[in-house]
């Protein structure tokens, strides 16, 4: 089954600006539809609908930074008939609108010494939890065979790695990560780098190297840690929505 999934993944995001709909999918890789849903998801761990909108938010923000068309038109190009909505859910799952973004992205990425866009966002910072209603989780990165600096880890409400962390922090790997004042509840942990296999000398290019553990339930005692090993983007994994990594958005590719 999972080569069928892989070719819906494929038709996502071949034809993202169109209005496909989980029946379109589900007949393009022969299933019925209900079938298809709970096959597609437990192969990506979203839905085909979420995974649709975060290809359709990643090519907004690559044209947002790399073209001067306007939101109205990005909204358009990206499969948006309302610029309202395209606006909104843009902001949900980026953390910033789409004006802020490509201004504090340009201004992050120009500016001297490059600061990175992480900390050129006061909007990622997540609403100070109540008192007493927060706990901490803590936990061991890996990343075998790869070199990486900085990993960016974060407590997410979701399996896509979107919107505003409720808790994140920069840490290596190998290495240790305390996430701390976590508000109670459930939620997943996400970790993301840039990497690079030293055995490639082929050129600059860093992969994109990520990590999802969860769901994890945080309560005000420390839990056991958690042991998170991140390993290379593949087709499965829907595109980083989130603004504060500050890392580029990738080019779709199947």
């Amino acid at each position: 089954m999972e080569h069928l999934v892989r070719h819906a993944v494929t038709i996502i995001r071949e034809r993202f600006w169109e209005p496909l709909t989980l029946d379109d999918l589900a007949q393009s890789v022969m299933l019925s539809k209900y079938h298809f849903l709970r096959v597609f998801s437990r192969v990506t761990g979203v839905t085909p609908g979420r995974f649709l909108t975060a290809v359709r938010l990643q090519e907004a923000k690559r044209l947002l930074l790399s073209t001067p068309l306007n939101v109205a038109d990005v909204s358009a190009r990206v499969g948006y008939s309302s610029t309202g909505s395209f606006t909104r859910r843009f902001t949900e799952s980026v953390g910033l609108s789409p004006t802020q973004y490509r201004r504090l992205s340009v201004a992050a990425r120009g500016g001297p010494g490059e600061p990175e866009l992480a900390e050129a966002l006061p909007a990622t910072a997540a609403p100070p939890p109540a008192a007493g209603s927060t706990g901490s989780v803590t936990g061991v990165l890996h990343a075998p065979g790869i070199d990486v600096s900085t990993v960016y880890v974060g407590a997410f409400d979701g399996a896509i790695l979107q919107g505003v962390p409720a808790s994140w922090s920069k840490a290596r790997a190998p290495g240790d990560f305390t996430l701390a004042r976590v508000p109670e509840g459930t939620w997943y942990i996400h970790a993301v780098a840039e990497g690079a296999d030293p055995a490639d000398t082929g050129g600059p290019e860093r992969s994109l190297l990520m990590a999802t553990f969860g769901p994890v339930r945080v309560q005000s005692r420390t839990g056991r840690p958690l042991d998170i090993t991140l390993s290379p983007m593949d087709w499965t994994r829907p595109p980083i929505l989130t603004a504060l990594t500050g890392l580029a958005p990738q080019p779709l590719a199947a």
